[in-house]
């Protein structure tokens, strides 16, 4: 009897340990928050990154048919390395495709990112008709809490500068 009670325990405390990650996976607030900016035809993004990592890959999805938009290698552009890319702009990566941008933007555009050398990534799916009536300030981008600056997208990471912390 008290093995079964104790077994029943260490199955309650473990299905309960496995919740608490799941939710702590899936909760926003733990997530970190890209941004887009929509300026008529163009299409700027900005991802999370530290001073001492590059940018290596951008690909965007329409996320309602999950289907490849464009995806694109290796920016050639400062910005671009420090995560501020214009989409289908061909000319500032190594490598674009398609480099003309579609005619209509999906409702749902999904984009992720990859850092240079696969050193991890992430991504964020934009409601393209919010952010479009949204009048995003000059030098900010639309993001889910809000207008952010690329400096305050990137405080969002616990960078370390020349081993040390950021302040």
């Amino acid at each position: 009897m008290l093995l079964g009670s104790v077994l029943g325990l260490t199955v309650l405390a473990a299905a309960g340990m496995w919740m608490y990650f799941v939710y702590r996976l899936s909760d926003p607030a733990t997530s970190l928050l890209y941004g887009i900016r929509i300026d008529g035809s163009r299409v700027s993004v900005k991802a999370p990154i530290c001073p001492t990592d590059k940018l290596g890959t951008v690909e965007v999805y329409n996320s309602d048919s999950e289907k490849l938009v464009w995806r694109a290698n290796r920016p050639k552009t400062p910005e671009g390395e420090r995560g501020m890319v214009t989409l289908w702009k061909a000319d500032d990566f190594l490598k674009a495709s398609p480099e003309t941008q579609p005619r209509t933007l999906p409702t749902y555009l999904d984009v992720s990112v990859i850092y240079a050398g696969g050193e991890g990534g992430g991504g964020d799916v934009f409601d393209v008709r919010k952010v479009k009536a949204a009048r995003v300030p000059t030098g900010q981008y639309w993001t889910h809490d809000g207008f952010k600056t690329a400096t305050q997208i990137d405080a969002q990471l616990k960078c370390r500068s020349a081993g040390k912390p950021s302040p």
